[in-house]
C-alpha cells in the first residue's frame, strides 16, 4: 500500500505527441506553424500599437481588446517552444515540472480570455441597452478593476491544479495527445486516486467557462431584446453590427475549447487526425483570427492599417 501512495512525479517525464502520421512533411508543417504564429504575433502587436496611437480608440471596448491581444500573445509564447521542438527537432520528451508550468500558463490564459470576452459582452450590453449610463458605468477605473479581477480570478482557479497533480503517482505510459500539456490530458495518466483533481478541474470549468458563457448568452439575449425595440431596420442592423466582432471572437474561442476538452476526456479512441485538428484549432485559430476580425470590422483600426501599408509602399 505504501508503494501505491509514493509520489514518483518528480522523476517522471512526458512524451508529447506531435504529428507522427505526417512523417516527411515536418518542414512544411513547421513552416505552416511559424506562419500562423507570425500572423498572430504581428496582428496582436499591430492592434496594441494602433489602439495606443489612435485617440478615438481610447474607450473601454478597446481597452478590453488590448487585454485580449496581450492574452493571445501569452497563449502563443506559452506553446510555441514545445510545439516547434516536437515537430522540427523530434524531441518530444518534457520534464514533469516543465509540463505542469506549461499547463498552468495555457489554462491561465484560457480562463483569462473567457473573462475578457465576458467583460466585452458587458461593455456591449451597457452601450446598447443603457447608452446614457455608459460613461459612468464603464469608467477607466472600473475597466482597470475589471481587468485586475479577471487576472486574479484566473490565477486563483488555475493555481491549485499543478499541486493537485504533483501529489499523484504517474506510473503509466506517459504519452500525451498533443504537442503541449493540458489538464484533461494529464489527468487520465495517474495510477492513483484522481477524484479530487478530477472534481476540482470539472468544477472550475463549470464555474468559469460555464458561468461566463451563460452570462455572455444572457447579455446577447438582452441586447437582442433591446435592438428589436428599435423601429428603424437600418438602425437595428447598425447597432447589431457593433457586436459582430465580439460575437465572432466568442465563437472562435468557445467552440474549439469545448471540442478539445471533449476529445481529451471522451475521445481516447478517436482517429489521430481528430486530436491533431483540435490541437491546431485550439492553439492557433483564436490568437490569429482575433486581430484579423477586429482589423476588418473596426473602421478606425482598418483605416490606420491601410495608412501603414500605404506608407510602407512609399
Amino acid at each position: 500500500m505504501g508503494g501505491l501512495g509514493t509520489n514518483i512525479s518528480s522523476t517522471t517525464s512526458f512524451t508529447l505527441t506531435g504529428f507522427p502520421q505526417m512523417k516527411g512533411l515536418e518542414h512544411w508543417l513547421a513552416a505552416l506553424l511559424l506562419l500562423l504564429y507570425a500572423i498572430s504575433f504581428l496582428g496582436n502587436i499591430l492592434i496594441l500599437y494602433i489602439i495606443k496611437e489612435e485617440q478615438s480608440l481610447h474607450q473601454p471596448m478597446y481597452y478590453f481588446l488590448c487585454l485580449l491581444s496581450v492574452n493571445d500573445l501569452g497563449v502563443s509564447f506559452s506553446t510555441l517552444p514545445t510545439v516547434l521542438v516536437t515537430v522540427c527537432f523530434h524531441t518530444p520528451e518534457m520534464t514533469f515540472d516543465a509540463c505542469l508550468a506549461q499547463m498552468f500558463f495555457i489554462h491561465f490564459f484560457s480562463w483569462t480570455e473567457s473573462g475578457i470576452l465576458l467583460s466585452m459582452s458587458f461593455d456591449r450590453y451597457v452601450a446598447i441597452c443603457n447608452p446614457l449610463r455608459y460613461s459612468t458605468v464603464l469608467t477607466d477605473a472600473h475597466v482597470v478593476h475589471m481587468g485586475m479581477f479577471i487576472i486574479v480570478r484566473s490565477f486563483c482557479m488555475v493555481f491549485p491544479l499543478p499541486f493537485l497533480l504533483k501529489r499523484l503517482s504517474f506510473c503509466k505510459a506517459n504519452v500525451l495527445s498533443h504537442a503541449y500539456c493540458l489538464h484533461p490530458d494529464l489527468i487520465r495518466l495517474p495510477c492513483g486516486d484522481i477524484t479530487v483533481s478530477y472534481i476540482y478541474g470539472l468544477f472550475i470549468v463549470l464555474f468559469s467557462f460555464g458561468l461566463d458563457s451563460a452570462l455572455i448568452l444572457l447579455s446577447y439575449v438582452l441586447i437582442l431584446h433591446s435592438v428589436l425595440a428599435i423601429a428603424s431596420r437600418e438602425e437595428r442592423l447598425k447597432t447589431l453590427n457593433t457586436c459582430v466582432s465580439h460575437m465572432c471572437a466568442v465563437l472562435i474561442f468557445y467552440v474549439p475549447m469545448v471540442c478539445v476538452s471533449m476529445v481529451a476526456r471522451y475521445g481516447r479512441h478517436a482517429p489521430w487526425y481528430v486530436h491533431t485538428l483540435m490541437s491546431l484549432i485550439y492553439l492557433f485559430v483564436p490568437p490569429m483570427l482575433n486581430p484579423v476580425i477586429y482589423s476588418i470590422k473596426t473602421k478606425q483600426i482598418h483605416r490606420r492599417i491601410c495608412k501603414i501599408l500605404l506608407a510602407t509602399r512609399i
